[in-house]
């Protein structure tokens, strides 16, 4: 029954979108209000409906129902409850269900807005959000369905649907596969959902953008309606990368965070272009420029949104992330391109409406340096997707797979990460319209010359790495730089209105959240990029076989093996754990418990390293193999990670002024006020 209920209401959704799809069109086309608002409604019926869905297969996941195929391949009798709620988005089918119902609800969200002061973008923000949730809904129902059982045949072969086959029996089980172990860490209970809470997100200002295309709405009405959308889908798809590196770290056992991986990149890529799109939608609010940028910079967003969500599921890329080979892989293919015609259609045809007789005046300019912060981004941009697509390129000519690897992306990226760690520095002491070297040199030197006390320092320590000075310095700099705006600010308000300097930090940032929580994202970015040049630059590793009481050195740490037991868990596990101390410049600093967790369901293994963690480095222990002889020793790979928990601090910086810059102004804020001085006549701030 449950199972009935769950396909039931997924299938009324699917036809339910299609129908609001046609609805919206009919009614802009006939001038039919009551047409527009029927599918309004329908859009807000996708939500309640893929609830049902969803909390039908929660319930199939959590009673072990295993009969259905899905259930029977993600959950198992030893899994705990919320790793069984968490397995809807452990496998393809149950990851796709999931999207659709955060899409549903997201869409179903804008459209609880007053609309009266915009109904001219209401249907069309309507079909882009429904066709959206319409090809996932048709991949859900018609490709891979979560409801799915298990049929047996008379020949014995088990095979999955949901109708059964003919002579074929229901195939029941006593326990399922259970859960890839790779998923069963508290990251992943998080890590998913904030991805895809991102890509959703990001599919709400899209929506917006076509809409202002096919209305021949060139004015920035769209984007003050999106502002806090794409601040809310840029802080997801931020948590999620940052959480998704924080689980290679604990989890994937090699002693990093960031691997390059093909499905990495698919998430990052998104970040890249939503990254340029919010600091570009600023100087078409403040100067009314870069209109053909914003709309290519959402456009392609959504589509390497929907690229992402291809490479994960297709199968046509190796990855630890990704799901098995499917055959969505070419429907995937055809929307990614039917959608990018047809939006980069649209923007060609209204092109010549969306130029603006300002100009730039000043190559130093703060609007200038953020059209250069632009091209930086979109020189990441293409580099990363050249090393996605090469080994399918080098498949489909020579027939072989040519990998790219991390040294690849190292080295290409590098300089434009550099440039764009200066620019951070450099555009908030900028002038709008009109800059000089004279008048940027005035505002910059002091911050500058406290910044070279950085590399001063790193040198007097002994770092002689050229790349990690300069690293070093840009991350001083733009620390003095937000610091000293921030401090100026305080300074001039404390002094006018008669403040403490933390109540007037405190108004200040209360008063436009959005400047000076960027300005607090900025400060996380410097900690991010110290960490990344710890590990990056100074990492060390090793790797030996000792036996008990051997001891292995790296770098101002020893660490001696003390003993190794192999055991059985009640939870299905069989578990290797070693025990070591460990000693840096002699002095005893604790035990670490480096294992390795081999699963009989899944029959896979998962390493968990045994980590030593302080802000001056991570002394990182992996347990690689062992004598089951209790006189044999056990090989260990160890890593020294330098700095590595400022990359985690930094994340904690970034995700917090995100929510500030994201959060609502007060009404009495400047901001508020000059965005409704600038709001089209009759329209609302949003």
């Amino acid at each position: 029954m449950i199972t009935e209920l769950g396909y039931g209401t997924l299938a009324i959704t699917f036809f339910l979108a299609l129908y609001g799809i046609g609805a919206a069109i009919w009614g802009v086309q006939k001038r039919k209000p009551e047409w527009v608002e029927s599918a309004r409604n329908a859009m807000l019926l996708t939500f309640p409906l893929l609830t049902i869905s969803c909390a039908s297969m929660i319930y199939l996941l959590v009673n072990g129902n295993y009969e259905v195929e899905y259930v029977s391949s993600v959950t198992s009798n030893s899994m705990p409850l919320y790793l069984r709620i968490t397995a809807l988005w452990g496998g393809q089918a149950g990851s796709l269900l999931f999207w659709s119902w955060l899409m549903s609800a997201f869409a179903s969200a804008v459209t609880l807005r007053n609309w009266q002061r915009d109904r001219e973008f209401l249907p069309w923000v309507i079909v882009v959000s429904l066709v959206t949730l319409g090809f996932f809904l048709g991949l859900t129902l018609f490709v891979e369905n979560p409801f799915d059982r298990l049929w047996l045949l008379p020949n014995g072969i088990a095979v999955k649907s949901f109708f059964a086959r003919e002579g074929a029996i229901p195939f029941y089980q006593s326990d399922g596969k259970g859960l890839n172990p790779l998923l069963r860490h508290p990251g992943m209970i998080v890590h998913p959902p904030m991805l895809y809470l991102g890509f959703v997100s990001f599919v709400i200002p899209f929506a917006f953008a076509i809409a202002a295309l096919i209305t021949n709405r060139t004015d920035d009405r769209w984007i003050q309606i999106t502002r806090r959308w794409s601040l809310v889908a840029w802080l997801f798809l931020s948590l999620g990368l940052i959480l998704g590196a924080r689980w290679a770290y604990d989890v994937l056992g090699w002693g990093g965070y960031w691997g390059w991986d093909p499905v990495e990149i698919a998430a990052f890529m998104p970040w890249l272009t939503g990254t340029a799109f919010l600091h570009s939608v600023m100087i078409q609010e403040k100067r009314g420029m870069l209109k053909h940028w914003n709309m290519i910079l959402i456009i392609l967003t959504y589509n390497l949104v929907i690229f992402g969500t291809f490479l994960t599921r297709s199968g046509v890329l190796s990855s630890v992330h990704s799901f098995a080979q499917s055959a969505i892989g070419p429907l995937f293919f055809v929307y990614i391109g039917a959608s990018s015609a047809l939006s980069l259609g649209l923007l060609l045809h209204r092109w010549q409406d969306l130029k603006t007789d300002l100009h730039m005046t000043s190559v130093l300019s703060r609007e200038a340096l953020f059209l250069l912060n632009n091209l930086l981004f979109m020189g990441i941009l293409v580099i990363c997707f050249w090393g996605v697509i090469f080994p399918l390129l080098s498949e489909i000519i020579t027939g072989q797979k040519v990998t790219v690897g991390p040294p690849f992306y190292e080295r290409a990226t590098a300089p434009l990460f550099a440039a764009l760690l200066l620019l951070m520095g450099i555009a908030p002491l900028a002038a709008w319209r009109h800059s000089t070297l004279q008048t940027l040199g005035k505002a910059v030197w002091k911050p500058t010359l406290v910044s070279l006390l950085a590399p001063l320092t790193a040198v007097l320590l002994g770092v002689r790495n050229l790349a990690a000075l300069i690293g070093f310095w840009l991350a001083a700099f733009v620390a003095c730089v937000t610091l000293y705006e921030y401090g100026r600010a305080a300074i001039a308000r404390s002094r006018t209105h008669g403040e403490s300097l933390p109540l007037a930090f405190w108004n200040l940032v209360g008063r436009n959240r959005r400047r000076y929580g960027g300005y607090i994202i900025h400060l996380g970015v410097v900690l991010m990029a110290i960490g990344i040049l710890g590990i990056e630059l100074f990492q060390k590793e090793t790797q030996a076989t000792l036996a008990r009481g051997e001891e292995l050195r790296l770098g101002p740490y020893t660490m001696r093996f003390e003993s190794l037991a192999v055991f059985d868990t009640a939870d299905g596990r069989n578990v290797a754990r070693a025990v070591v101390s460990v000693y840096k410049n002699g002095r005893f600093v604790g035990e670490l418990y480096p294992r390795r967790d081999y699963y009989y369901e899944s029959q896979q293994p998962m390493t968990i390293p045994g980590v030593r963690s302080t802000m001056e480095d991570d002394f990182y222990v992996l347990l690689v193999d062992w004598q089951p002889i209790s006189s044999a020793g056990a090989t260990f790979k160890v890593y020294q990670n330098p700095l590595v928990n400022w990359l985690w601090l930094g994340g904690f910086v970034f995700i917090l002024g995100t929510l500030i810059a994201a959060w609502p102004e007060s009404e009495k804020s400047p901001a508020i006020a000059r965005a409704k001085r600038q709001a089209p006549l009759g329209a609302e701030a949003s």
